[in-house]
């Protein structure tokens, strides 16, 4: 699990592409200070393992789901990513929950400067957008950042100079792509919510005639409290 709160800028070093996967070699500092074979690095927001260390680096392995998922095929060497190590027992919990998992990717429309502060407006699709609310929020390239605004198939949000100073969202502009990750509280909550329907739909399916009051329906066969309670869907 990783927080969205970055800890370093690394480099990407060296590509090796395979017909549907490849492997990634890349530069980095800090994140190697306690580093080892099969621990997880968030790379612009995507769960990696590492697969081996080198003494300015380490390489990682990207499948073909990754591929498709997130911006890492528009990587080339030089390519600067945001780089964070999966969070420690003891660590502080800076952001929000960011497991690391790309739902998609999205694309920046606009940026602009208010002040101190970098706008940005980034088009996403549909199944980004249902989990989005308004101080809610979104994993962009792994940064943990809170949503300002929500519209139809677009969102905002507002970056302060710190995090422009330690991302590489100081180096985005208008028709970059970013990988996206929604917060996960949203998406098991949708989950749940569908299984408890779907269990009560059928169980009152089951239910005819003389078993209606007893059950807990009425007479035109509603779910009804009693219902509700008695299957463990209400304290």
């Amino acid at each position: 699990m990783f927080t969205g709160i970055i800890e370093e800028i690394g480099i990407i070093r060296k590509i090796q592409r395979g017909q549907v996967s490849g492997k990634l070699t890349i530069g980095a500092y800090k994140v190697l200070s306690d580093a080892k074979v099969g621990d997880s690095i968030a790379v612009n927001g995507i769960c990696l393992t590492v697969t081996s260390l080198v003494p300015d680096g380490f390489t990682v392995d990207v499948m073909h789901e990754t591929f498709d998922r997130s911006n890492v095929g528009s990587f080339r060497v030089g390519t600067k990513v945001n780089l964070e190590r999966a969070m420690a027992a003891d660590g502080r919990f800076g952001g929000h929950i960011v497991a690391g998992h790309i739902d998609d990717t999205g694309t920046i429309e606009k940026r602009w400067k208010d002040e101190n502060a970098v706008w940005y407006e980034i088009k996403a699709p549909a199944h980004v957008m249902r989990y989005l609310v308004e101080k809610g929020s979104i994993a962009i390239d792994g940064v943990s950042l809170t949503v300002a605004k929500v519209e139809k198939d677009r969102f905002y949000v507002s970056v302060i100079p710190h995090t422009e100073d330690m991302t590489i969202m100081s180096e985005k502009r208008a028709g970059d792509r970013v990988n996206l990750e929604n917060d996960c509280i949203g998406k098991y909550v949708e989950k749940l919510l569908g299984l408890c329907s779907d269990a009560v739909a059928g169980t009152a399916e089951r239910v005819t005639g003389a078993d209606r009051k007893r059950n807990g329906t009425d007479k035109k066969g509603n779910v009804t409290e009693k219902l509700l309670a008695e299957n463990g869907f209400l304290l």
